[in-house]
């Protein structure tokens, strides 16, 4: 089966004004949350809070790959081993598997624990082998049965002895993806210290690294794409004028109103991003194919954001499901990184 990603990205390429836009479902959060990955589980308990089961979480995926309205999916390995390798859910769907490759300390966001506020220290759980065969040592044909493409994700703070060993684990991720012919996209975080940068100076700085870093690899070792936060138009174009090859996609953040991620959508399409990737906005929508199918059209720009949220409300309230805030509410911008529109 094609796979709508492979050419969005040659169409991206080949053609600057290419109106082709990439979205991903962020599935990867047991890597991060723990139980609370998979989110609140709807039904009433009361004044106690459940979440949904994995094999729940599991079965929205089937059917967001089902709907077929993004174009990656990012999984954790073994979630990936589960649908990708044993259940062949992506054989003959136009979407992407993918795999969160490492998980660094910054994301261990752990009830009870302090360590995403502590310098990031570099760690992958998973090998690039269990990623693509689901186990070590794989013969080739094995090889070619999981998924070929993970998010590698970096967080800088501005400390020469933490920021080395992030830059060395990835220099090493790399030589192993390129030995085994992984394909990869690589996200960067703002620092994860407090007042490790100057607020007016993160943009930059997460800018100045992604050029200073890839300036020591060749093309065939480089990301398909990037995962940066939505800092506002300023820092996105500076990136995409510098070197519109690098591909820049943006991370959707946390939860807030539906229109806070149809406006940051597009927003950061208008400055030239080609990418979006939405976990917590999806995993925490009301109905999350119906949020889907209204973040696609905004992508593609068959509608605005301002209307898109009110398909959404019209379609939840034809399928009967209360909505978290009213259409008024829901309309307003909450996140604070858009406050520059206000």
């Amino acid at each position: 089966m094609k796979k709508s990603l492979d050419a969005k990205l040659v169409s991206i390429l080949q053609n600057s004004s290419s109106n082709e836009f990439i979205l991903a479902d962020a599935k990867d959060a047991d890597m991060a949350f723990g139980i609370r990955c998979t989110g609140q589980d709807p039904e009433d308990h009361g004044s106690e809070t459940r979440y949904r089961s994995l094999s729940r979480w599991q079965e929205i995926i089937r059917e967001i790959v089902a709907q077929a309205k993004i174009d990656i999916m990012l999984m954790s390995a073994s979630t990936s081993k589960a649908l990708t390798i044993k259940d062949r859910i992506f054989d003959k769907s136009s979407v992407t598997p993918a795999v969160r490759v490492n998980d660094s300390t910054d994301i261990h966001i752990i009830r009870g624990s302090n360590y995403s506020s502590q310098p990031s220290r570099p760690f992958r759980s998973t090998t690039l082998d269990h990623i693509q065969a689901g186990k070590l040592d794989p013969s080739e044909q094995e090889r070619a049965s999981g998924a070929n493409l993970g998010l590698y994700s970096m967080t800088l703070n501005n400390d020469i002895v933490f920021d080395l060993q992030s830059l060395q684990a990835f220099r090493d991720f790399r030589f192993e993806a390129e030995r085994k012919n992984f394909k990869y996209f690589l996200e960067i975080f703002i620092p994860n210290v407090k007042d490790a940068v100057d607020t007016d100076q993160i943009g930059h700085f997460i800018n100045d690294h992604i050029v200073r870093i890839l300036a020591g690899v060749p093309d065939n070792a480089r990301p398909r794409f990037l995962k940066i936060p939505f800092l506002g138009p300023k820092y996105l174009e500076e990136l995409v004028n510098y070197d519109p090859t690098l591909v820049p996609g943006i991370m959707g953040g946390s939860s807030g109103t539906t229109f806070d991620a149809f406006k940051m959508l597009a927003e950061a399409k208008k400055a030239g991003a080609r990418v979006a990737l939405f976990g917590r906005k999806i995993n925490n929508a009301e109905h999350q194919l119906a949020f889907i199918s209204c973040l696609r059209w905004v992508a593609d720009g068959e509608t605005t954001p301002e209307e898109g949220v009110k398909l959404y409300h019209a379609e939840l309230e034809r399928l009967q499901i209360k909505p978290y805030r009213s259409l008024e509410k829901d309309l307003e911008l909450s996140n604070p990184i858009m406050r520059y529109l206000l």
